[in-house]
């Protein structure tokens, strides 16, 4: 019998990221990337990936263990469906008190969105989105 491979979990890849962004044909294209760099430069322990054709942010520091089908890593899944906004799934959202007015949606999954139409509002909600995700990172099981 032959025995499995344990070939490492990679989490994170942005190499794969870079190449879905170079490719992408969406007006907020420029709103997309931004996002991006800030979420990432947030903390060094996120890391990013294709997820659901886009790209997700994960945390990928030490975690106890659990199963992968609660997806506990997950902070945010961009959303790159329709045109007219990028829009930032929280699958763990309503777990945040967030005051700010950044998440919205009242989703039995608890999931929450926040939404990016331009890079005004990129700038205008950058400290929210910052606060977030830094008190999702408060609230994670590690």
């Amino acid at each position: 019998m032959k025995a499995k491979s344990t070939k490492p979990v990679t989490l994170a890849d942005s190499t794969e990221v870079d190449s879905y962004m170079q490719k992408l044909d969406h007006p907020l294209k420029e709103v997309l990337g931004a996002l991006r760099k800030i979420i990432l430069a947030i903390d060094d322990e996120i890391g990013e990936h294709i997820k659901w054709n886009a790209p997700s942010f994960l945390y990928i520091g030490e975690m106890k263990p659990f199963d992968p089908k609660e997806y506990k890593r997950y902070i945010i899944v961009s959303n790159v469906y329709q045109k007219d906004c990028i829009r930032l799934v929280f699958p763990s959202g309503a777990k945040i008190n967030d005051t700010s007015g950044l998440l919205s949606g009242d989703y039995a999954d608890g999931r929450r969105l926040a939404f990016f139409h331009n890079m005004e509002e990129v700038k205008a909600k950058e400290e929210a989105l910052r606060n977030v995700v830094k008190t999702w990172l408060t609230l994670l099981d590690k």
